[in-house]
């Protein structure tokens, strides 16, 4: 590894952590010529995700887009960012290991609403609106009657 300081390519590790549960390490090293010390992270490349959009379009899958979408749905209800990220996490985890190339965007949608309907009734009803097109109240009105049903 070359020093960001000095560009000597002698390092020492001086510290190894594992991180993400498990899936990055994190190395501190030093520099054996300048004493800098700097971190580096080591993790396996995995193959890029593709998205098979309802429009037969495709897409780089974007963890930050699930996130934000996960988190439109549940502004001002009481999840915290931790459960955010565990539950993006879950998520991404399936998704990762039963698609190798290609998951159609119905499959993130449905894993999407099981797990907010889990955590948070409200959230998964703002996330089901948009996902399933909801197009008027009545539509909305017997989702909310479904999930009542579910209880």
């Amino acid at each position: 590894m070359r020093c960001p300081k000095c560009a000597h390519d002698d390092d020492k590790v001086i510290d190894s952590r594992s991180i993400r549960n498990g899936d990055v390490i994190r190395r501190r090293r030093v520099c054996s010529k300048c004493g800098h010390r700097f971190t580096t992270y080591e993790e396996v490349v995995k193959t890029v995700l593709t998205v098979l959009k309802r429009d037969g379009r495709h897409e780089d899958f974007s963890r930050a887009k699930l996130r934000a979408a996960v988190c439109h749905a549940a502004v001002k209800r009481p999840i915290s960012d931790p459960q955010m990220d565990i539950l993006v996490d879950e998520i991404v985890h399936e998704i990762e290991t039963e698609y190798e190339r290609e998951v159609p965007s119905t499959v993130i949608g449905r894993k999407v609403m099981d797990k907010l309907e889990k955590l948070d009734e409200v959230a998964f009803l703002r996330f089901a609106s948009v996902y399933r097109r909801f197009r008027d109240a009545s539509q909305f009105l017997s989702e909310i009657e479904n999930l009542i049903g579910r209880q």
